[in-house]
Order: C-alpha cells, then sequence, then structure tokens
C-alpha cells in the first residue's frame, strides 16, 4: 500500500518532455480549486538515489508553487525512467 509522504517541492525534479505539457490555465484553476478544497489527490514521485523525480501530478505540483507552499503530499512510486 502506498503511504503519502511530504515532499520539499524544491526536492522534486520535473524531466523536460513533462515541462512541455504544462497549461498555465489550468494551473491557475487547480490553484483556485486547491485553496477552496484542499489537495485531493497526492502527486507521484520516484526516487532516484539523488532526488525526487515527478511522475504524475505536473499541474498540481505547479499549482502549490503558485500558492507559495514548500512542500507537497506525495506518493513515492517505483516507476522506470522515462
Amino acid at each position: 500500500m502506498l503511504r503519502i509522504q511530504k515532499v520539499r517541492i524544491d526536492d522534486i525534479y520535473v524531466p523536460t518532455a513533462r515541462r512541455k505539457t504544462l497549461h498555465p490555465e489550468t494551473v491557475r484553476s487547480l490553484a483556485e480549486d486547491i485553496l477552496e478544497n484542499g489537495m485531493k489527490m497526492p502527486i507521484q514521485v520516484r526516487f532516484d538515489g539523488k532526488r525526487h523525480v515527478l511522475i504524475e501530478g505536473l499541474h498540481r505540483l505547479e499549482a502549490a508553487k503558485w500558492l507559495g507552499e514548500t512542500a507537497i503530499d506525495a506518493y513515492l512510486v517505483q516507476a522506470r525512467k522515462h
């Protein structure tokens, strides 16, 4: 079973290919929803021995940054490198 853990946002690496899928309007809308209702689903990261690498949840991560958060709830998963 996956456990939720707090991960420092500054310690999360976002692969370049994943960054290209970012939509600023979605981030803004999601940030507003998080303010009203809280974060409903943790992001997913893997640990590569040095840093956490984002697997799923780019818009949630960016929305948390936009809101000034320093840490975010995340599932630590085993995933292949992209």
